[in-house]
């Protein structure tokens, strides 16, 4: 398994929330983004509403506004390669631009009142942040080491747990702490009001679910969606394995193959952090298992029996 540094995801897993719950929660009859279109984010806009906003103004969240003009700028300075796809997720791209105005702030505003915090720059402040409200519990035990340890041998080269423990565990620990700002900003929209455009909203949704996941999802059959990369030793060896599944349950099943650094957004957007990764889907495009590391082909048809696939 090949950790895969996905710079956008960890800027929008990285957010918290500020102010007052009672104040600001969004009223309960308005629909979030999340409850209009549940498979386009689970990050930080996951709670926005969406509202009729002035011309030109796709966000507003406390004293943060973001433009369209400012999406369009950020759309034009990525790689060519990558371009399109950021065209068809620029609601990805207004979700980064808000964690990175939001987190400053909230950072000076939750660390104590006496810190000196001019001479720090501001993702160290944030960085701070994290490690005080978010991070403070999450720790590793020998039981989760233990149990990571022997259902991935292949990546160990026949090293004992012993000679590994260290690094196992500096990764394991990074994998909880993802994890738990992952949870933390999902709660954002209860603590702060987000709303976004709901006019490019709607026509943002539709863009961002045309990708071969979400297509397969909404197939009404069954769905495996291997994302991996070259250069990956497990990613190459599951290689023929998807080959071999998608002509032996033609008919029967999606098998689907996202290069992540091809496809960079689609992948933050299912929260790849390391490749390879399985996710299986039943007939209903809901997620039902996923495995980080090489999976063998058995291994993936018990799995493919207990979603129902013949």
């Amino acid at each position: 398994m090949k950790h895969f540094p996905f710079v956008l995801l960890l800027l929008v897993f990285l957010c918290a929330s500020v102010g007052s719950k009672a104040e600001e929660t969004p009223p309960a009859s308005k629909q979030t983004v999340q409850q209009l279109y549940p498979d386009l984010t689970q990050g930080a806009l996951s709670l926005a509403v969406p509202e009729d906003l002035p011309e030109g103004i796709l966000l507003q969240a406390g004293a943060v506004q973001i433009t369209l003009d400012t999406i369009a700028k950020l759309i034009d300075s990525q790689p060519a390669s990558v371009r399109d796809e950021f065209k068809n997720n620029a609601f990805f791209l207004l979700e980064q631009e808000a964690v990175e105005r939001i987190l400053p702030e909230l950072a000076k505003k939750v660390l104590p009142a006496s810190e000196d915090k001019s001479g720090k720059s501001t993702w160290a402040l944030v960085d701070e942040f994290f490690e005080t409200v978010v991070f403070q519990s999450v720790q590793v035990s020998e039981e989760e080491m233990l149990t990571f340890y022997k259902a991935n041998p292949d990546l160990f080269g026949g090293a004992s747990l012993e000679q590994v423990k260290a690094p196992l565990k500096a990764y394991l620990l990074d994998r909880k702490k993802q994890q738990a700002a992952s949870e933390y900003i999902q709660k954002l929209g209860e603590q702060i009001p987000i709303r976004v455009s709901k006019d490019w909203l709607i026509k943002q949704a539709q863009a961002a679910l045309e990708n071969p996941v979400d297509k397969a999802r909404r197939s009404q059959k069954p769905s495996l969606v291997d994302f991996g990369a070259d250069g990956c030793r497990p990613c190459e060896m599951m290689t023929p394995i998807l080959e071999t599944l998608r002509k032996k349950y033609e008919g029967k099943l999606n098998v689907v193959f996202v290069h992540v650094r091809k496809q960079p957004i689609l992948a933050s957007r299912y929260g790849i952090q390391a490749i390879p990764v399985q996710i299986f889907f039943d007939s209903n495009g809901k997620e039902v298992f996923r495995h980080e590391g090489f999976l063998p082909q058995d291994e993936i048809e018990k799995k493919l029996k207990e979603i129902g696939v013949p």
